[in-house]
């Protein structure tokens, strides 16, 4: 039963579970203690051991049904068992044909017409493990995998005889003809049963990870509805998962180096011996980001996952100032606080993105209105494309924010090659930014971020 519980903890981390070495072998020790013959027992007892938070135990919940599907849980055929392609049959050899592809075609049919449910699932399980089932991926591999659990079973065999059947055009070949297509179409649907059910295991988490790859390095601009609603789901993941990073990185480093003098000191009384350890503290900045954001139609859409990746790091980035702005800067933090996301930003977009976009009226407002926001341990945040229809660019404002911050990160969504081009002002504004960026992907904003709270660990 080793290779059965296993395959389940390979099954619960391709779907998502943080189920560690320690908890396997916990979890292996449990079985030891319970036993197999009672499946809610096992159930309960792999969930207190495997399932850590409640979204774990709601996966564990849906895998332990799906995998340990049978009424009574039996030890997996050993390997050298598993190269047989078919069961022995039991009426013995066709004494007309007695070759192997006879044997074969007539296990075959004995397998599909049997009443025995259990013998017919072990017999799957024996054609899966051969025919590597597990390794689906994707759920356009089901008919693949069907065909060679049929293969394992031996259904090349059956079809030779179905066609010799076909071909000799009595009444008694087609009604045997018939029983062979029937037995063929219900190991088939079985053997598809059984394949539905490994790529639901092993193959649902594999193509939800490649999808939210895809997606999350597509350009936003090019997002799809389809898109847009996968797009909610990865920038949650990529904040939890900035978040936890950050968060372990803080605690390794927190406590600084060894502060060999006054660690000598404390020890003096055991002559030397420093049984207690002084470090050196580093004081360290909680991050504090303020998020200057152009919401005109040409990067509203860029703004909107930006803003939705910060608020879903809330627990990491507690001091959070977000404005919006085109040609006048307003707070929008309380609108975001407030509303359901989606709807924030619509309101936001229509209200604040509508007019043409001025940079130097932002940077006015953002001084003489909302300036004390900004102190040494800031990272003012820009998100925009630089075009400010010509307008005065305000270099002067830039530069006094720039030297009162502790760092000025600018993304924008045009590519490099445009930058300072027609009424673009990035270049101008350039000089003064700590980092200056192409944004295109969310997997661009996450690289951003991460690099910002980098400098806060």
């Amino acid at each position: 039963m080793e290779r059965t519980l296993t395959n389940y903890i390979r099954a619960l981390r391709a779907a998502g579970a943080g189920v560690s070495t320690t908890e396997a072998i916990d979890a292996a020790r449990t079985m030891d203690v319970v036993g197999y013959a009672d499946r809610d027992l096992m159930k309960t007892a792999l969930g207190a051991v495997l399932a850590k938070s409640v979204e774990e135990k709601a996966l564990h919940g849906r895998l332990f049904d799906l995998y340990f599907h049978r009424d009574a849980v039996a030890e997996p055929p050993p390997q050298d068992a598993a190269e047989s392609p078919v069961p022995e049959p039991e009426g013995g050899r066709d004494e007309t044909e007695g070759d192997g592809e006879s044997d074969a075609a007539d296990a075959f049919m004995e397998l599909a017409e049997a009443q025995d449910a259990g013998r017919t699932a072990m017999a799957l399980e024996k054609a899966a493990q051969a025919a590597g089932t597990d390794g689906i991926r994707f759920a356009s591999q089901a008919s693949f995998y069907t065909r060679r659990m049929l293969e394992q079973m031996g259904v090349k065999a059956l079809e030779q005889r179905l066609i010799g059947k076909l071909g000799e055009h009595t009444p008694e070949a087609e009604a045997e003809a018939r029983r062979m297509m029937e037995a063929r179409a219900a190991l088939q649907t079985r053997a598809r049963a059984y394949v539905d059910a490994r790529f639901e295991l092993f193959g649902r988490a594999a193509t939800e990870a490649f999808l939210n790859e895809m997606v999350s390095e597509r350009q936003i601009g090019a997002l799809t509805r389809t898109d847009m609603e996968r797009m909610r789901s990865v920038v949650a993941r990529m904040a939890k998962r900035l978040a936890v990073k950050h968060a372990r990185r803080r605690k390794v480093r927190n406590r600084g180096q060894l502060d060999l003098r006054r660690t000598l000191r404390a020890n003096a009384g055991h002559d030397g011996v420093p049984l207690d350890l002084v470090w050196r503290t580093r004081r360290k900045d909680r991050p504090k980001i303020v998020a200057v954001c152009d919401v005109s139609g040409s990067v509203a859409q860029y703004v909107r996952f930006l803003l939705l990746f910060l608020f879903m790091l809330r627990e990491k980035v507690t001091d959070l100032e977000t404005f919006a702005f085109s040609n006048h800067l307003e707070d929008v933090g309380p609108i975001l606080e407030t509303r359901e996301f989606n709807a924030a930003m619509d309101h936001i977009v229509m209200h604040v993105g509508s007019a043409s976009t001025d940079y130097g009226v932002a940077l006015e407002d953002l001084e003489s209105t909302f300036g004390e926001v900004i102190d040494r341990r800031t990272t003012v945040l820009i998100l925009g494309d630089g075009r400010s229809n010509h307008a005065n660019p305000r270099l002067d404002l830039f530069q006094q924010i720039a030297d009162r911050a502790k760092r000025v990160v600018w993304l924008c969504p045009e590519p490099e090659g445009s930058w300072g081009m027609g009424d673009s002002c990035l270049l101008q504004y350039r000089p003064f930014c700590s980092h200056l960026s192409h944004c295109a992907t969310a997997g661009d904003i996450e690289r951003a971020i991460d690099e910002m709270l980098l400098a806060y660990d």
